[in-house]
């Protein structure tokens, strides 16, 4: 089984959590199972940008990217979060190796914008090669890869985590994407977790504006997964990522199941 893992939120951040999604990772890919992890660090960024004096503003939850943030971003995605993790997954008895979308060309990326809004370096993925993941999978490793990829000039460009990690998941043909998150699952209008979301139920969550913020490019991120032929995506808190391992051999009572139709 192929399965892709996006780790991100206050799993990054808090030890416990980050020891506990380590773990289960771990567990699976020690089952035999191929897993390739996809971190943001959006959180640690922010705090990074702050102490530089530079402040941050978001676009339908994603950040505006100059070229001095990029760079920021380079030194701390690619470099001390990507390694936290690598550290963390070594601790657990798991291989890991890091990289980022531009190592090796594996993730190639164009400008994107927003409704007509310029988003300096936030880029799209447009092209993927997985040869790069299939060779560590191959060793025995875990591929854990940051949220940049490279453009067609050389240059490096900022990925929501959520749409890497989708991209990722489609090109490898993953039988499952599961998005470790802050938050128990998709809320409705009435506060509760939706258990089970469809696409058409996402337009509708969308257009009545009851998800906004960093759930618009998670869920969009969903929505392109599925059209592209991965089987199953959950959207789990951190706090339930012991539950991995048996992830397709037992009932998750957790989070929310999206769901093409």
């Amino acid at each position: 089984m192929k399965v892709v893992v996006k780790i991100g939120g206050a799993a990054l951040d808090d030890k416990k959590l980050l020891h506990d999604c380590s773990a289960a990772v771990a567990g699976l890919a020690q089952q035999g199972h191929h897993v390739a992890v996809v971190h943001g660090g959006g959180a640690e960024l922010t705090r990074t940008l702050k102490q530089l004096g530079l402040t941050s503003t978001f676009v339908d939850g994603l950040r505006v990217t100059d070229e001095q943030t990029r760079d920021v971003a380079l030194m701390v995605l690619a470099g001390r979060v990507n390694k936290r993790l690598v550290g963390s997954l070594d601790a657990a008895g798991q291989p890991a190796v890091g990289m980022c979308g531009g190592d090796g060309a594996s993730f190639r990326a164009r400008k994107r914008n927003s409704n007509g809004v310029d988003l300096g370096f936030v880029g799209e993925i447009c092209f993927v090669d997985p040869r790069w993941i299939e060779a560590i999978w191959g060793i025995g490793g875990v591929p854990v890869i940051s949220s940049l990829a490279m453009g067609l000039g050389g240059e490096f460009y900022n990925i929501n985590a959520d749409q890497m990690a989708s991209a990722c998941a489609a090109a490898c043909q993953a039988d499952a994407l599961i998005f470790l998150t802050d938050v128990a699952g998709v809320r409705g209008a009435d506060g509760n977790v939706i258990r089970w979301l469809t696409v058409p139920d996402i337009s509708n969550l969308e257009r009545n504006a009851v998800i906004s913020g960093g759930m618009l490019p998670k869920l969009e991120a969903c929505k392109q997964a599925l059209q592209k032929g991965v089987k199953r995506i959950r959207i789990l808190s951190a706090t339930q990522a012991g539950v991995l391992p048996e992830f397709y051999v037992m009932k998750v009572d957790g989070g929310t199941e999206v769901t093409a139709a």
